[in-house]
């Protein structure tokens, strides 16, 4: 335990547990929460075996206190109900853990480091940064957070992030009242949408390295049930992101590569796709100044988003929104 904790100034930390479908796999979790923990928030989300009632049954910890949505919300909107508790009963750091016994509580020392140190607003962990990490992750679930952490990369404007899909955060509570709770995802999109959001704020966000645990859980993410909405939601927050950042907020020589080269990209492939149908339809080939209108539109299009995206990679936030606890 870090002489930190140890401290009488400490500041209150609070563990959020968004719970369904548990029932008694949540309790070695719960039993697991070093004393530099001073809240537990477990949060019932409708689950249908009642596992908030079973941690209240089967726990004595005066830390712990159970809320019991009465509709099912996802994990996003039970972990933003948590948010929200802690936030009332004056947490100064939230830690998100989910109740399935994959993330290890003992490593909330190693997560909130950086915030406390006034070098973070927001922490997540990384299974990718270990090579056991790696190994000892499912082949489909590895491919899938490749996919995923690029995409959200280009979404939320943090690329230095990976493993997008990690649920084990923690955020400074200041900083957590600058969001619209309201509006973020709450179902699996939670983490990339907080990531969208955080960006918005321009909070400093950092990785941190974790050991992955797998048991025999069943993930309840399937690919083929969210590629299409992960991939609209994506696009979304990229175009809002863009327009926030590069056209409502500031106005750069970046902001005009941006435009500028959407533009002649997309010229260049409108231009170049039509006459290529017409010279198949017809069997007549384009005129060379067609070819050449096409490919110099595109390429300097590109030469242009390229430049834009180089300003983007080095345009993440450096300066945490609040140093201090």
């Amino acid at each position: 335990m870090s002489d930190y904790f140890q401290t009488s100034s400490q500041p209150i930390i609070a563990a959020v547990v968004p719970c369904y479908r548990e029932g008694e796999r949540v309790l070695p979790v719960l039993e697991s929460f070093g004393t530099e923990v001073a809240l537990i928030i477990v949060v019932d989300d409708a689950c249908p075996i009642g596992t908030g009632e079973l941690v209240k049954s089967r726990t004595n910890d005066p830390r712990i206190s159970v809320i019991t949505h009465d509709q099912n919300q996802g994990v996003g909107g039970a972990s933003l109900t948590g948010f929200a508790k802690a936030i009332e009963l004056g947490a100064d750091i939230i830690v998100k853990v989910d109740g399935d016994g994959q993330m290890d509580p003992a490593m909330i020392p190693r997560l909130v480091k950086p915030i406390l140190e006034g070098r973070a607003d927001y922490t997540k962990g990384n299974r990718f940064f270990r090579l056991q990490g790696v190994i000892g992750m499912p082949i489909l679930r590895l491919i899938g957070n490749l996919a995923l952490s690029f995409a959200s990369k280009l979404s939320s404007g943090y690329w230095k992030l990976f493993d997008p899909t990690n649920g084990f955060v923690a955020i400074h509570a200041r900083v957590a009242q600058l969001l619209p709770l309201g509006h973020i995802d709450h179902r699996y999109f939670f983490e990339s949408d907080m990531l969208f959001h955080l960006n918005i704020n321009r909070a400093v966000v950092i990785d941190v390295p974790i050991d992955a645990i797998y048991g025999d859980e069943k993930s309840g993410l399937r690919i083929s049930r969210i590629l299409l909405p992960f991939a609209w939601k994506h696009s979304r927050n990229l175009f809002r992101r863009l327009f926030y950042n590069y056209l409502l907020r500031d106005f750069t020589f970046a902001s005009i590569e941006l435009v500028l080269g959407s533009m002649l990209t997309g010229f260049g492939i409108i231009f170049g796709s039509m006459h290529w149908y017409t010279s198949y339809s017809t069997g007549i080939a384009a005129a060379t100044g067609v070819v050449v209108l096409a490919a110099l539109t595109f390429i300097l299009g590109a030469v242009l988003l390229l430049g834009f995206l180089n300003y983007d990679v080095q345009n993440q936030p450096q300066d945490p929104l609040y140093p201090d606890l």
